[in-house]
């Protein structure tokens, strides 16, 4: 079953269930996938798999960035709310990969592309990022990079 007939079914089964949070997650996603069909230029199409991961990720961000912005304006009941989407969305995503599974990865990239010096530490993370899109956030590769190219 592909992301998209997956995203549908669940759909259904909270409106019929009357699960009001997963509902409205859902319904947003299904409208932030269908801008991007508009912008792609193919409306009443449907997106990959790859391109809804792009779109869950984005969704995504943008409910991490709500949450950051909130518990700094001290909105607690927001930021709650905010997580709870992005819990949602997270189903979607791949499994992330554990620390040592990162470790292991950021060491094997390293000798491969023979990355010596943190001049190095952008074709390392794009070769991570593009390997393994939706398991690893940006922000902790980049920090996991920095420190290994700086040893």
């Amino acid at each position: 079953m592909s992301l998209s007939e997956q995203i549908e079914k669940d759909y259904i089964q909270a409106y019929k269930a009357k699960d009001a949070v997963r509902l409205t997650v859902l319904r947003l996603l299904k409208t932030a996938v269908k801008n991007r069909l508009v912008d792609l230029r193919r409306p009443g199409g449907s997106l990959s798999d790859e391109e809804m991961l792009d779109v869950i990720i984005k969704e995504g961000k943008q409910r991490q960035d709500s949450i950051e912005q909130y518990r700094a304006a001290n909105r607690a009941d927001l930021a709650d709310k905010e997580a709870a989407e992005l819990k949602i969305l997270q189903e979607y995503l791949p499994r992330a990969l554990s620390p040592e599974e990162l470790t292991a990865l950021i060491e094997t990239t390293v000798t491969e592309l023979q990355a010596a010096s943190p001049r190095d530490m952008g074709r390392v993370i794009s070769a991570i990022m593009a390997s393994h899109k939706g398991r690893v956030d940006g922000k902790t590769l980049s920090e996991a990079v920095r420190r290994r190219l700086a040893q």
